[in-house]
């Protein structure tokens, strides 16, 4: 499948053409909440619809933008809120927001991919990682970006034939160790990050062959995302669904 086929698909189209067609006209936060179909489809590009209950949780993303180093989205370990406060920068732009390229065409180029890797992923959970995992690649910039997300790490794990156990032993030891095995660096080099995923690709097939492995496991909300202590305690702080 690719990614012309999938923005060709009926209801792709369908949300696509929605999104593009009221988009522009939304002036304010407020606004964008206020319709679904824009707020979900939204969520769904940046990898987040699983949050998208937490309507107080996004609202104070996108209020706090993240041109304050102090921002919420600059605070939470989990790098979508921070590009979906990157793609519809209310608080930088105000109503001129949602007029931006990023805001539109970028959304909908997310959006595709998201539908994309979750397709594929549904016959093999070792591409959705890989297509997850290249996608992701260019945030990777320290062993703990690796730590923080489930799936980079599955991906890394699989790819270096480290055990499941691994995860499990102290974060300061296992940065260090990613960073000492891996040239981050090439991650940004297309040529090598695919060498790189052929590696994960091969050993991923030897340890899950076909209907052993459970994919929901890493594509939880508490894991693919990342979600810390401190993001934790500010959706118990929130007041969730409100304003």
């Amino acid at each position: 499948m690719s990614l012309k086929r999938v923005s060709e698909q009926p209801d792709v189209k369908r949300e696509t053409e929605y999104y593009l067609s009221k988009i522009g006209s939304i002036k304010s936060i407020d606004e964008f909440f206020a319709d679904s179909r824009l707020y979900n489809y939204a969520m769904k590009a940046h990898g987040l619809d699983d949050m998208a209950y937490a309507k107080a949780f996004m609202r104070k993303v996108l209020t706090e933008g993240i041109d304050d180093k102090a921002a919420f989205a600059n605070q939470l370990s989990d790098t979508r809120y921070k590009e979906l406060a990157e793609s519809l920068n209310f608080a930088r732009h105000g109503e001129l927001a949602t007029t931006f390229e990023r805001a539109q065409k970028g959304v909908v180029d997310k959006y595709t991919r998201q539908t994309l890797e979750v397709s594929v992923g549904e016959d093999n959970t070792g591409v959705r990682l890989a297509l997850y995992f290249e996608r992701m690649a260019s945030s990777i910039t320290s062993g703990y970006s690796i730590i923080a997300d489930d799936a980079l790490a599955q991906v890394v794990r699989t790819a270096l034939q480290l055990p499941a156990e691994f995860a499990a032993t102290d974060i300061d030891r296992q940065a260090a160790y990613y960073e000492d095995a891996l040239n981050l660096e090439e991650f940004k080099e297309p040529a090598k990050l695919g060498k790189f995923l052929e590696r994960f690709t091969s050993m991923w097939e030897i340890e899950n062959p076909s209907g052993s492995y459970d994919p929901m496991t890493v594509f939880q909300p508490s894991s693919l995302t990342g979600i810390s202590t401190d993001l934790l305690l500010s959706i118990n702080n929130l007041k969730l669904g409100g304003r």
